[in-house]
């Protein structure tokens, strides 16, 4: 009898760990959607041609000159590479990261894209598509620096362990390749696109602080309360020397 009754307790107490250990971050099936847009005010400077002459590869992949890309604004003025993200309001919620790998491609002798947000512990391959040598070197300062070349073909996988918003990307061999790393703990981010918009889905109900960084334009914030099922709309608004 009292093996049975240890064998019991055994069970129960191995149920309450799994209960207490059930991954968090699952799309919450009451979750809300936030969309919207940044935009961008003012007149902007037109983007710098870059000159690659340095590589005849490079230059050979732009007949037309290729230019920068820190601020690249829309036809209705809609900004792209805006970081929106949520920076409070989660607690201490944990999330499993994607299994499947976030990719910046170099091609043009540029990343592609420009920025590029991902979660902690996901996958990040990098991906040379030109018929030259580069060298991708994140400068984080809350994660382990790394500095890589790459031949042509040659696959590098890496990952980012803490959450860091955002660590600047460069080439050593070609120094007008430039990028930016956005590394979160949760997934409730997105990089706008070229209409400036964005979508945050599978929001769980409560209230949030929602950030937008731009390179150039620096940070701006609201808070915002999703209630269940519920759909919302934001606006970030940046002008030249805000």
């Amino acid at each position: 009898m009292r093996t049975k009754y240890i064998l019991i307790a055994t069970v129960a107490a191995i149920g309450l760990s799994l209960m207490t250990h059930v991954p968090t971050g699952a799309a919450d099936a009451t979750g809300g959607s936030l969309k919207g847009t940044a935009k961008f005010e003012g007149t902007a400077l037109k983007p710098t041609k870059i000159d690659m002459s340095s590589d005849p590869n490079c230059a050979k992949a732009h007949p037309t000159p290729a230019t920068t890309e820190d601020l690249l604004i829309g036809a209705s003025g809609g900004l792209e590479n805006v970081v929106v993200y949520v920076s409070d309001g989660l607690g201490d919620k944990t999330f499993e990261p994607p299994q499947q790998p976030a990719v910046i491609e170099q091609k043009g002798c540029q990343y592609k894209p420009h920025v590029i947000a991902l979660q902690t512990n996901q996958k990040l391959d990098v991906v040379n598509s030109d018929a030259t040598t580069h060298n991708i070197h994140p400068m984080p300062t809350n994660n382990r620096e790394w500095n890589k070349t790459q031949p042509h073909g040659m696959p590098v996988e890496e990952t980012f362990t803490r959450e860091e918003i955002t660590i600047p990307v460069k080439c050593n061999v070609h120094p007008w390749m430039r990028g930016y790393i956005a590394v979160f703990k949760h997934p409730y981010f997105i990089v706008t696109d070229k209409d400036g918009t964005f979508d945050l889905k599978d929001l769980p109900p409560g209230t949030y602080t929602i950030k937008a960084w731009h390179e150039k334009l620096g940070t701006q914030s609201q808070k915002i309360t999703i209630g269940a099922n519920e759909s919302k709309t934001l606006e970030f608004v940046f002008k030249a020397g805000s």
